[in-house]
């Protein structure tokens, strides 16, 4: 159930962000816009997992699907943000971003909750990847909204950028720790839902904080 509805919500969020976006050629909408897109097939690699017979099976390919797209998304929005600070495009006003920003500020910190109260039930890797990968979008929604605001009542339009190399940063950081998260540990797994002490890890990328 939460896996759809953070498939729609994120299907719509990129829509309206991409469209935007690209009407006001801002750096930071489409990245937004794409990080919806990877929140989308994150959620579609969960529930790939799980219909799997034994979903431990597919926890690897389902976190490195989840992984390789954030690292995508942040190539993409690096250089797209860069040309902007460079000058070579302009961001202009975006009310709908605005409007979209202050939405998702207020639905994703709900479907995060939701999805790691799942991840932790199921004891799954991948769904707590998820689940953080959904929070993370909340925090990109503040930056975001943060870098439309100041661009529409300053015109400050490195604020953009800004927000977009945010958002960047975020996704490689994400991207990392997923790529990690299925391998760190003897049982990874257990340390991510809380069953086994992070510390019995023999090295420090299995810890939660």
């Amino acid at each position: 159930m939460v896996v759809t509805i953070t498939i729609i919500w994120n299907i719509v969020e990129a829509i309206v962000a991409l469209a935007a976006g690209g009407a006001a050629s801002s750096a930071a909408l489409i990245g937004f816009g794409l990080d919806s897109i990877v929140e989308v097939l994150s959620a579609a690699a969960v529930a790939w997992q799980f219909a799997a017979p034994d979903p431990e099976q597919r926890e690897k390919i389902a976190l490195r699907v989840i992984a390789v797209s954030f690292f995508g998304l942040a190539s993409y929005v690096s250089v797209d943000a860069i040309l902007s600070l460079f000058g070579l495009r302009e961001p202009e006003h975006a009310p709908v971003g605005i409007v979209m920003a202050a939405l998702s500020l207020v639905v994703m910190p709900f479907l995060s909750w939701f999805e790691r109260r799942t991840g932790r039930e199921l004891g799954s890797a991948s769904a707590l990847a998820d689940s953080k990968q959904t929070l993370i979008c909340s925090y990109l929604s503040a930056a975001l909204l943060v870098g439309l605001v100041l661009n529409s009542l300053l015109g400050w339009a490195w604020a953009d950028s800004v927000a977009a190399l945010v958002i960047a940063g975020f996704a490689i950081r994400e991207g990392i720790e997923a790529w990690r998260g299925d391998a760190c540990c003897a049982a990874p797994v257990a340390a991510l839902t809380g069953e086994q002490d992070a510390d019995r890890c023999d090295d420090d990328c299995c810890q939660v904080t």
